[in-house]
Order: C-alpha cells, then structure tokens, then sequence
C-alpha cells in the first residue's frame, strides 16, 4: 500500500474517535503495522491517515526491538516541562539538532519544538473490545507519539516548523540543503 504523501485532502481531516471494532479497523490496523514494519530504520510511527483511512489510530515503534505498540483514540493527558528543540548526544559527546521527519513528506526534515515527556492515555484491542491504558512516555518516543497523535487531527509537523520559524532541509542523497518552509508549503 502506498503512504498518502503532502497536500493529500486526508493528512488535513480531523478523525473522530472509534466507537468499536469491526472487521474495517482490524484490516486497517494490519496494513498501517505491516507497512510500518517494511519501512525498518527510515520511519518511527505511522498513522492510519498516512495510508488514506479516517479511523483514529497510529502504530508506533518503541523499546530497543522497535515493538509495534497501535494507540487507538490516543490523547495527552499531561505534559511535563516546556517545549524545547530536542537534541541529540552521541556517543562521542558530539550533540546535534533533531531533525523531525514524516513519511508523508519525502526527504524533507526541520527543527520542531516538542514536550520531552508526556504521559498518554489510548484505547487497546482486547478480545474485539476498547480497553483504557495510559503511560508516561519520554524522549523520542514522547516525540513520535505527538507527531503521529497530531496526524489525525490534521496538524503537520511542518505546522510547526512555519509557526516557529524553524529550519526545514531536503535531503538528497547523504546531503542536506537548508530550505524556505514556502519551498514545502
């Protein structure tokens, strides 16, 4: 299945909760995880919009394994400290701006202010039925869960980047080129 790519009408919808599971949404779930899967290191999360569904759902890779975990009408409940551009220590000490990226706008990344904690509430898939979970979720998977949370209200990350006056690149190849948001936009 193809990843709905940027001006799509759908990446703008504002998806209404599920009120319960039918044979659609578990079909829908299947493609969104497979196709996060088969995307390996290039994507973090992936919501359903991003494959053209109006249901409100996301799946998420987490943990060292990069365990598909799929939030179902998920929502922040609390945020933790202020939005802050995260950065990114190697190793070596050597710290670097994260570049927030989305599979709906090929090779383009930017600076996105983002809570570094937050802690979450959803609905899970339990013999057919919603079941209420919630967790605290920190650094990047706090990160990944705003971006693919906002997905299904029609925000973008690029969104943020023109309302912050943040940097946007496109990559090509191994090379970044700073660019204008209108250039996206």
């Amino acid at each position: 299945m193809k990843i709905v790519t940027y001006p799509a009408k759908v990446l703008r919808k504002k998806i209404p909760e599920v009120g319960e599971v039918g044979v659609n949404l578990l079909k829908e779930i299947e493609e969104v995880t497979k196709v996060l899967k088969s995307k390996e290191e290039s994507a973090a999360g992936l919501a359903a919009t991003q494959l053209g569904f109006e249901s409100r759902f996301f799946a998420q890779k987490e943990g060292d394994d990069n365990k598909i975990v799929v939030y179902v009408n998920p929502k922040i409940t609390k945020y933790y400290g202020s939005k802050t551009y995260p950065i990114m220590v190697f190793d070596d000490g050597k710290k670097e701006e994260f570049l927030e990226g989305c599979l709906s706008f090929p090779n383009i990344f930017g600076t996105v202010k983002r809570f570094l904690k937050v802690e979450v509430e959803w609905q899970e898939i339990v013999n057919e039925k919603l079941e209420t979970r919630n967790k605290v979720l920190e650094g990047f998977e706090a990160i990944v869960f705003q971006h693919e949370a906002e997905h299904l209200n029609g925000i973008l990350f690029i969104d943020h980047i023109f309302e912050e006056k943040g940097k946007v690149y496109k990559f090509e190849g191994n090379k970044k080129k700073l660019i204008k948001i209108e250039e996206v936009a």
